[in-house]
């Protein structure tokens, strides 16, 4: 049931963002002018369609699967629930998420290794002061591998002594 109400609303998603941001994206003049040329909005529109009715299909074979089976009923997705938000998938979405919120203010470096850190205790990691250095050196080195070497602006952060690590981190290279 719980792979059934996240197809149905990544569907519900996909639909009113095709709605609403991709038909209704603007298109630059230079394109309108010339009717050859495949205007940017092609590719998501072609995308999103093909999404959804990937979406459709697999919510056609999840109900289809499931028909007659006692376990696939809404008090039954509740219960299974309460599971959910207890497990470490979810503890590592809730990791992801900070993370994401996290990364303009701290900046890369930080964020990468708070994030990494948190994954490596979620996962139980039992030496802390091992898996810091880790964190902070694997952070470290993609930090410079992306920003000297493949010359990817990566979030500074915001916080100005962050923001100044950061900026010493890309004048290395």
């Amino acid at each position: 049931m719980f792979e059934l109400i996240c197809n149905i609303a990544l569907f519900v998603f996909l639909g009113y963002s095709y709605f609403t941001h991709v038909i209704e994206a603007k298109i630059p003049k230079s394109y309108l002018k010339n009717p050859n040329v495949i205007h940017p909005s092609a590719w998501p529109k072609v995308i999103i369609i093909l999404l959804l009715i990937c979406i459709a299909v697999n919510i056609y074979k999840i109900i289809k699967k499931n028909k007659g089976n006692p376990e696939f009923s809404f008090a039954s997705f509740v219960k299974n629930s309460k599971e959910f938000f207890k497990s470490k998938m979810f503890i590592g979405m809730l990791i992801l998420i900070a993370a994401a919120l996290l990364l303009e203010t701290l900046g890369f470096v930080v964020t990468a290794a708070l994030t990494m850190f948190a994954y490596g205790l979620l996962l139980g990691e039992k030496k802390v002061w091992r898996m810091a250095l880790v964190s902070i050196g694997v952070a470290l080195l993609m930090h410079v591998l992306f920003s000297g070497l493949l010359d990817v602006t990566l979030p500074r952060g915001e916080v100005p002594f962050l923001r100044n690590f950061a900026l010493f981190l890309e004048n290395l290279f």
